[in-house]
């Protein structure tokens, strides 16, 4: 019967009929080709699975409250002779403890026993998991919303002017906050957080920055805080600051040691709009490549990064539409 309709189409005209055979010759290649498991064409694909296809997995999100903060006022004057002042600003009362010339194995190890072992709620805890493989301690008591900056420094008779050459197998500074209360610890999910410090001496002039930061749950997990590159330059630290034969010799010896981050790549003006359409509020941070560059509006049209062009596995908002409504409210 199909082959009698054929032949009746092919002499009724055969363009038509040229036509139809190609329009089957199509679909039955697209049911094929998934049958098999293959990537159907573009052209066949409706219009939803087109759309659907460019979304990127929205991450889940946990949210918790960071009661602590810690900052280097003055980093250009710190080094390893003269000292460091750290400003902490934590919401309840902490305990800040530094430990000079800290083992880098044994940190690393003592984070694996807070996640396996027991957990590092006071600075004994941790002291107990270094077995001691640092070369000086301090210690101050930091009160809620208490901003006074400390300066720690190594005692004269350490005579210690440099840790070595890179690399390391000890860290300059490792600044730990921890909750003073043992009421609180058992109110935050994160109960102490530790900082790895760098600061310059003779043989490594590498500017002051804290390289590391790890955040210790109560549950027996860490997680390592990392940058987010913005997309406008309106908050990142200005790099007037340096002259540029500074930072390129800071950038040489973050990759000599391994510790080089790729340099976020700043929009032309200062404001925090989405890089494609210019209009939406920068909301969404694309993973793995951290940059936080799309709206609510751009983010479902791209499998890649517009800025990197690396593939998008994951994303997160930095906030949620009820925030956002709730801003937009209180600046109108």
């Amino acid at each position: 019967m199909a082959a009698v309709f054929l032949v009746m189409l092919y002499e009724y005209s055969p363009l038509f009929y040229i036509t139809v055979v190609f329009v089957c010759f199509l679909v039955t290649s697209g049911l094929v080709l998934g049958w098999f498991g293959l990537g159907v064409p573009v052209i066949l694909r409706n219009s939803e699975e087109t759309e659907s296809s460019a979304r990127v997995l929205k991450k889940r999100m946990r949210q918790v409250k960071n009661p602590f903060g810690l900052e280097i006022p003055h980093p250009a004057t710190a080094s390893v002779t003269k000292g460091i002042t750290l400003t902490p600003d934590c919401l309840e009362d902490c305990i800040l403890t530094c430990y000079w010339g800290c083992s880098v194995q044994k940190l690393h190890e003592a984070l694996q026993k807070h996640v396996y072992c027991f957990r590092i709620k006071t600075p004994q805890a941790l002291e107990d998991a270094l077995y001691s493989e640092y070369l000086y301690r301090q210690q101050y008591f930091i009160k809620k919303n208490d901003k006074e900056e400390k300066y720690c420094q190594l005692p004269e008779d350490a005579q210690v002017v440099d840790f070595g050459p890179v690399p390391r197998s000890r860290y300059p500074l490792i600044a730990l906050l921890t909750l003073a209360d043992e009421e609180d610890r058992e109110i935050y999910d994160i109960i102490s957080m530790v900082a790895v410090i760098h600061i310059p001496d003779k043989s490594y002039r590498l500017s002051c920055r804290i390289l590391y930061q790890y955040l210790l749950l109560a549950q027996g997990q860490y997680h390592d805080l990392k940058q987010l590159f913005m997309s406008a330059n309106s908050t990142a630290p200005s790099p007037s600051d340096e002259s540029p034969g500074e930072r390129s010799t800071d950038r040489s010896l973050l990759e000599k040691a391994g510790l080089a981050e790729d340099e976020p790549e700043l929009h032309e003006e200062n404001s925090r709009d989405c890089v494609v359409c210019q209009n939406g509020t920068v909301n969404w941070v694309l993973l793995p490549c951290r940059h936080a560059c799309l709206c609510d509006g751009c983010i479902k049209y791209f499998q890649q990064c517009p800025m990197c062009r690396q593939f998008v596995q994951e994303s997160f908002p930095l906030c949620s539409k009820k925030e956002q409504d709730e801003d937009d409210s209180t600046h109108i």
